[in-house]
């Protein structure tokens, strides 16, 4: 069987080889018999050509809505990627302002600790030196009646 455009083209040949009506101007004559056989095959080949036609557009429409399908998804997973690194972008935003925060209170108890060790330190130092003072003047004082008592 011939396809649409074999045939087509066949009937362009016979309308152009066909003869011309002497005195009707671009009218011709042709095989009445021969263009009916023709229209024949085109009306069988017809249905054929047109399935295949709408297989192709119906394949065309399940590629674009299969391709629409997958942009679709392929954006949605940016998204979600774009969602997911902002959001831990704000678990490391939000991670360093509690390690400062961590800090600062870690840098606050230093101070205080120290200070508290210096007060502590301050405290020990002062009771040694009344104590040794103490013990210089008891000292002195045995020196003295030692002096008295040896004279």
């Amino acid at each position: 069987m011939a396809t649409l455009e074999e045939l087509i083209n066949r009937m362009y040949d016979m309308v152009q080889d066909a003869k011309g009506i002497p005195l009707a101007g671009e009218k011709c004559i042709v095989e009445r018999d021969h263009m009916l056989d023709m229209l024949d095959e085109l009306r069988e080949a017809l249905p054929n050509d047109l399935q295949q036609a709408q297989e192709i557009v119906a394949k065309r429409s399940e590629m674009l809505a299969s391709g629409k399908r997958e942009a679709e998804a392929i954006r949605r997973q940016a998204e979600e990627d774009a969602r997911q690194m902002v959001s831990e972008t704000e678990i490391v935003v939000a991670a360093r302002r509690k390690a400062k925060e961590v800090q600062g209170n870690a840098e606050i108890q230093a101070r205080e600790l120290r200070r508290v060790a210096n007060e502590y330190c301050e405290d020990t130092l002062k009771r040694t030196e009344e104590a040794v003072a103490l013990g210089l003047e008891e000292v002195r004082k045995a020196r003295q009646r030692f002096k008295s008592i040896a004279k």
